[in-house]
């Protein structure tokens, strides 16, 4: 059974579930997404990644600022909606647009609630040291990502798996379990199970201050860090260079063996002194460059054994 849907969503990670629900031949009445934003060095209006989607498929888009007025709630209602299919949209839903459509509104959200509810569950779940994550089907409440569950996928936490990787391979495994979470409640067949009420945590908004590398924590806890933020924002430190201190952005990292100094670099292939133990960086990016190998920094950087990374 085909179901008349409004679908809410901005970046990247949404898109391919918006497509997955188009080519299950349901109907899209709307795409609402967030308004478009400056971007870019002439800072013209950029649209985000599911309206260009939408314009693609010729679905309306609407790009209210908020849900806080009537206006915008009645014209969500007057859609006609079966079901709402909410995924990373960006804007708080009141109750009245929560129960505008028929089923309710369906989120996906990627955790494995209620591990990792709020902003940022992805970075969170590996800065953590998470080995296992996913997404799941949820039944949207008032509350912060508290509804019943109906669907829900696990995976496995590569070992020096980054945030945009693990990112895209729960975009794929959101898209599948979306489509068929639609289908099921089309069938009448999603059964929804309330979550548990231990091991509660929030995923945080990555904020700018939390960035840097502090080598003085244990090997594992910087390379989930360098990991957790790659490749955005992007965990960084400093190196002594002509004008004084320049910043480097860590963007992939591995484990190693060695032991000195925090910050200390312990060989010609970029391994670096933690407090506990040592990590190796893989790919680094200097400020206004592009992202290059271990070899090619140190190369350009002039670092030998000894050096301190700061």
């Amino acid at each position: 059974m085909t179901l008349r849907l409004v679908f809410m969503g901005t970046p990247d990670f949404a898109a391919p579930v918006l497509s997955e629900l188009v080519g299950q031949g349901h109907e899209v009445a709307a795409v609402y997404t967030r308004a478009p934003k400056p971007a870019g060095r002439g800072m013209e209006l950029t649209k985000s990644p599911v309206h260009r989607l939408a314009d693609s498929f010729g679905i309306p888009v609407e790009t209210p600022r908020s849900f806080r007025d009537d206006e915008t709630i009645a014209r969500f209602a007057e859609l006609g909606a079966d079901l709402a299919v909410v995924v990373a949209y960006g804007l708080i839903l009141p109750k009245a647009a929560l129960e505008a459509p028929e089923f309710g509104c369906l989120n996906c959200h990627a955790s494995l609630l209620p591990r990792w509810r709020g902003a940022a569950p992805i970075q969170r779940a590996i800065m953590a040291g998470d080995a296992e994550t996913g997404v799941m089907a949820m039944r949207m409440e008032e509350g912060l990502d508290t509804g019943p569950v109906g669907m829900a996928e696990r995976l496995v936490i590569g070992a020096d798996e980054t945030a945009g990787e693990l990112h895209d391979r729960l975009s794929r495994l959101g898209a599948d379990l979306m489509g068929r979470a639609v289908a099921a409640i089309g069938r009448g067949g999603l059964r929804f199970q309330a979550q548990a009420s231990e091991g509660v945590t929030y995923a945080a908004k990555i904020e700018k201050a939390e960035s840097r590398i502090d080598w003085a924590r244990p090997a594992q806890v910087v390379h989930d860090h360098i990991r957790g933020l790659s490749p955005f924002p992007g965990a960084w430190f400093e190196i002594a260079g002509a004008r004084g201190p320049e910043r480097v952005k860590a963007l992939r990292s591995t484990r190693a063996d060695g032991s000195g100094a925090p910050g200390e670099l312990l060989d010609d292939r970029l391994t670096i002194a933690c407090g506990e133990g040592a990590v190796r960086l893989l790919t680094l990016q200097r400020a206004g460059k592009g992202p290059v190998d271990a070899g090619a920094f140190l190369n350009g950087a002039r670092l030998t054994p000894g050096a301190r990374l700061l």
